[in-house]
């Protein structure tokens, strides 16, 4: 293999919403960003993972961030300026493209993504920024507390570039250059006794993880026949049952992830057609063929990232290499037993079994077989910070009589989500408790020794409990963007990220930049900061 080296200012490995906003705040400040991303797509849990945007309730006015705002209107200005929406459509400035339940937004991937093009298009013009797709990270080369190099492997080419860089953001999924360059990190579920949380287990696993998803899209032609060849491993995922759970895996009942209590529900309620409905069809619906004329379309389209198709069987973190691959080509094959089990063997909504007309969308998904480029991964290595944020500091339950979450003085954002833990590969239930809307502290992206890596995804300082409200897309985009206007104010200033945070002036000029220059939310207004219930 030939070796290449590269230098830039800022190296961002890792092109999902964090990484992307990361270098969009960077570039901004005008520094230089080579941006870098193991799969062919830029946008992460968004395109990549395929997953619409799991938001709070007060996002189209408040609670995010301007550039962030900028991506979600961009997607809607994409399907006006595009698709043959109806003109009541069309002049609702809020409407939804997928009319969906779970996201005010949802949407196909490929419309997002488009928009994170267009939005880093003028930098790819100008050589400030240089995206490398399909470039996985395999080393790094440290010297003390500073990380001084980075070397990917291409994967389409089979060449190593190793990349020096004033500063590193790990946007990876999994926090993969912690562990490349000895970064002090954290993985699994932390004990009661560490943190003294509520939800926390009395004692500490690190295999203890947020099982993952193998997402894919489908629409259904009820006419037709699209059963897919029967998976492999079709007749295990068939008759698995899990202790905790309350029927076989593939079946319509399900935990309610709050009471724990048995649901049922069905992949329809009633017509399709329907703009909400109480049904997996209306879940996560990516596509609502009633938003265009009649006729012109076939179906709707559904994103599914359901209970039926979380894997918690193993968990990525911890294991070998081997064992991590095994694990996901079991979440490939839950995924693809769902499909042929929903054509085949699914209980109707109408009587009978099966819906043969379900059919896999490969082109929505940007892949051969339908299945999402890749796993939806909701857990990270997370660093070791100068400052961890735990359920204490955001959790309803756990602050008691203290009205709102933590006030933190060094404030770099703002977020809103219920603690959304899903079963985890230690064979445990939901864990989902309410917060307050709370703020994303400067000292949880900080490293507690190294001088110049930065977490730019789900890796901050955050419990696992905690990860379960802040690994959300407006979120993680949120963090992101912190993280790259940090490492572009240290060049900037000749400063350290760990002085900003603790000299009172460097902060205050720093939060100023991000506010004035940037459009960032520091604090929620107080007749947001105390509401609870809102899901």
């Amino acid at each position: 293999m030939s070796m290449n080296e590269r230098q830039t200012d800022i190296l961002i490995v890792g092109g999902g919403l964090g990484g992307v906003a990361g270098a969009l705040a960077a570039l901004r400040l005008g520094r230089s960003v080579i941006l870098t991303e193991e799969t062919d797509w830029l946008g992460g849990q968004m395109t990549v993972q395929a997953v619409p945007p799991d938001e709070h309730p007060w996002i189209e006015t408040l609670g995010c961030t301007a550039s962030y705002r900028r991506l979600r209107n961009g997607i809607r200005d994409y399907y006006r300026r595009n698709y043959p929406l109806l003109s009541s459509v069309r002049e609702d400035p809020t409407f939804n493209p997928g009319s969906a339940g779970v996201s005010r937004i949802c949407h196909e991937p490929r419309v997002s993504l488009a928009v994170m093009e267009e939005m880093l298009a003028p930098y790819r013009a100008s050589k400030k920024l240089e995206v490398l797709l399909r470039h996985r990270p395999v080393r790094a080369e440290t010297d003390g507390d500073r990380v001084k190099a980075v070397t990917l492997l291409d994967e389409t080419t089979g060449q190593e570039t190793t990349i020096s860089a004033s500063y590193v953001l790990d946007a990876t999924e999994l926090g993969d250059l912690l562990e490349l360059a000895g970064v002090e990190h954290v993985i699994g579920a932390e004990s009661q006794a560490e943190h003294g949380e509520k939800h926390a287990l009395p004692e500490a696993n690190p295999l203890d993880q947020q099982s993952i998803t193998w997402c894919f899209v489908i629409d259904y032609l009820p006419d037709e026949d699209h059963t897919i060849e029967k998976p492999a491993d079709y007749d295990f995922w068939r008759n698995y049952q899990a202790d905790f759970w309350p029927n076989k895996h593939l079946s319509w009942y399900h935990s309610n992830p709050i009471t724990l209590e048995t649901e049922h529900r069905m992949l329809f309620h009633g017509p399709s057609d329907e703009p909400k409905g109480r049904d997996f069809w209306h879940f996560r619906r990516i596509f609502y063929r009633k938003h265009y004329p009649d006729g012109l379309y076939p179906s709707d389209i559904v994103l599914v990232n359901w209970w039926q198709n979380d894997y918690w069987l193993g968990p990525l973190l911890g294991v070998s290499e081997e064992e991590k691959q095994k694990n996901l080509r079991s979440a490939r094959q839950l995924s693809l037993s769902l499909v042929y089990w929903m054509q085949t063997e699914a209980e109707r909504h109408d009587g009978g079994y099966g819906y043969r007309g379900l059919r896999l969308r490969p082109d929505i998904a940007g892949t051969e077989d339908g299945l999402a480029k890749g796993i939806y991964i909701r857990e990270s290595r997370r660093i070791k910070a100068e400052f961890t944020v735990t359920e204490n500091h955001v959790g309803v339950e756990a602050r008691g009589d203290l009205q709102g979450a933590e006030i933190f003085p060094d404030t770099v954002g703002i977020g809103s989500y219920r603690i959304d833990l899903h079963p985890s590969t230690a064979n445990r239930n939901s864990v989902d408790v309410s917060t307050w809307p709370f703020q994303v502290p400067l000292g949880a992206l900080l490293p507690q020794r190294v001088e110049n890596l930065l977490p730019a995804c789900k890796n901050l300082g955050v419990t696992h409990i905690t990860n379960g409200c802040y690994r959300l897309h407006p979120v993680e985009w949120n963090i992101g963007e912190a993280a790259g206007a940090l490492a572009a104010y240290c060049l900037e200033k000749g400063l350290a990220p760990r002085q900003v945070r603790n000299n009172p002036a460097h902060l205050a000029d720093f939060q100023r930049l991000l506010q004035d220059g940037l459009g960032f939310e520091l604090a929620w207004p107080d007749d947001v900061r105390f509401v609870q219930k809102y899901y």
